[in-house]
């Protein structure tokens, strides 16, 4: 059978898209199989409830990479990406701390609560920029490997080096900080107001099952708070129309380098004959062909499931059975007869068109993750809250609202095991604890749909419901990402390759891997 294609891209998810337009741009015939009726994975718009659309799975865009945006002209295949512009974390006293946009209004803010506290953070700022500055870089190169002698390998290690060096003594020390020490702790020595710890810790513990007083949550701290929004750092989005319009943006402009993308078109296994991948073949029993087989799906679908065991080294099948997902984090979506009140702030105020975060306290998110640790979602969750209707009308009917609830913990490894009863008791928790701040909730609720990590699982595709394709932790990332001396978008299989998530530089609605895979795989077919 002649090869149609160039390369077949396995899942339509956004790395999955963006690595097909790179590589139609340079010339390529490429298709992506995509097994839902939609593109997009995780980052997909849709109407839950009749005029209710919600970004139902992720649902703000901040680390996608400036250089996607720029080299496939999103905003001209639709992507409009409004900002969020403060952060809003009631507490139980009936007080709040806010953050806002205007220096000058969050500083007044901040010396509300803690003039120390005014004093630090425009010092913790520039640290944290300069951090982001450093480690940016990472995010557009393909991790070098460090067992390996080749001389391309040795000279990328030798850049590394050298832009380590760079740093100078204090920022590299600050680095190796912030990669080693927990969210909380490194907090501890800058601030003393306990919502400014607990809400900044909160981006530690995004999609991971650890507390912000485990090692290592800091960076994952670090690698949130690299979000950029044309060329500033710490912007958050919302894209207008929800998450789904990023995926439709970038599949819009794959369409226009002349990728052929099909929906509904599920890939049951990779077709591998003398160690080469050499197509796919589909759940309708259709076979493709092409000399390069990219999976934009995590490490343990692609291994374990598409290629299978026997085509793969032991020790490699290992260290993929050892690759930790554990997803522990779920969304709550609602439809709103009308706006939130909340008690520490009332009415219809702007703070309404940024994020509220439930995290009173650095001890209020370790109760939380007390009870995952032990097989129980959390009765008290840390949750961050977006109202897309405020910032984009057309979410919603006339007067009505959406509510976006990214809550933790909901361990995917729960006791006794997801049931319907199980799901329906975290979204009542969710709904209580949120009451306690807002008090009308409940009397303006119309509708909610609550999606846990099980069905994240079922419905996408990600093995446990892991929002990154696998642990954002230290053992986990850069060259170990997934597997060591596998981490440059390679595999043990000569044409398989792989763009998703589980790759570096890890989970978000980034893009970055699929942009590295494909350029690693032009680099070699040059």
């Amino acid at each position: 059978m002649a090869n149609a294609y160039d390369a077949i891209v396995i899942g339509g998810g956004h790395n999955g898209l963006v690595a097909a337009a790179y590589l139609a741009r340079a010339g390529r015939r490429v298709v992506v199989l995509e097994r839902r009726e939609r593109v997009g994975g995780a980052a997909a718009s849709e109407e839950v409830f009749p005029g209710f659309t919600f970004s139902v799975f992720s649902y703000v865009v901040s680390l996608l990479r400036p250089e996607i945006i720029r080299d496939l002209e999103l905003p001209r295949h639709g992507l409009h990406v409004l900002p969020l512009e403060s952060t809003l974390t009631p507490l139980p006293n009936g007080d709040y701390l806010a953050q806002w946009n205007d220096h000058d209004q969050n500083r007044r803010e901040l010396a509300r609560h803690s003039l120390r506290d005014a004093e630090a953070y425009d010092e913790f700022g520039r640290l944290m920029h300069l951090m982001s500055r450093a480690v940016k870089p990472f995010l557009g190169m393909a991790p070098p490997d460090p067992g390996s002698l080749a001389p391309r390998e040795l000279a990328a290690l030798g850049r590394l080096g050298r832009q380590l060096r760079g740093l100078g003594r204090e920022q590299f020390h600050a680095l190796h900080r912030l990669a080693t020490m927990s969210a909380a702790d490194y907090l501890d020595e800058w601030f003393e107001t306990e919502a400014l710890k607990a809400t900044k810790s909160a981006s530690g513990i995004i999609g991971t099952l650890a507390g912000p007083r485990s090692p290592g949550t800091a960076y994952v701290l670090l690698h949130h708070y690299m979000g950029e929004l044309d060329g500033v750092f710490r912007a958050w989005g919302f894209a207008k129309g929800g998450n789904g319009s990023v995926s439709a943006a970038i599949a819009g402009a794959a369409r226009a380098a002349g990728v052929e993308i099909r929906t509904q078109a599920q890939v049951a296994n990779v077709i591998v004959g003398n160690g080469r991948a050499t197509g796919v073949a589909l759940a309708s029993g259709e076979e493709l062909r092409a000399p390069r087989v990219v999976s934009n799906a995590d490490p343990r679908r692609t291994f374990l499931e598409l290629v299978g065991e026997r085509h793969l080294p032991a020790d490699f099948v290992q260290a993929i059975r050892a690759f930790r997902f554990r997803g522990a984090s779920a969304k709550v979506n609602l439809a709103l007869d009308a706006l939130p009140d909340f008690a520490c702030l009332p009415g219809a105020g702007p703070h309404l068109r940024g994020a509220i975060s439930i995290s009173p306290s650095v001890d209020y998110l370790e109760r939380a993750y007390d009870q995952a640790k032990y097989g129980e979602f959390s009765r008290r969750p840390y949750m961050d809250i977006v109202l897309p209707s405020m910032i984009d009308p057309g979410m919603a009917p006339p007067g009505k609202h959406v509510m976006s609830i990214f809550a933790q913990y909901a361990p995917y490894h729960l006791n006794g095991g997801w049931t319907d009863a199980r799901r329906e008791a975290f979204g009542d928790a969710v709904i209580d604890t949120l009451a306690e701040y807002a008090p009308n909730l409940k009397s303006i609720l119309l509708h909610r749909q609550v999606v846990t990590p099980a069905d994240i699982e079922r419905v996408v595709g990600i093995s446990e419901g892991n929002i990154f394709h696998g642990e954002l932790s230290l053992q986990q990332m850069f060259f170990l990402r997934p597997v060591p001396a596998w981490a440059k978008y390679r595999t043990p299989i000569a044409g398989l390759w792989q763009c998703g998530s589980g790759t570096h530089p890890g989970g978000g609605v980034m893009g970055a891997p699929g942009r590295l895979a494909a350029l690693e795989i032009l680099k070699e077919s040059r």
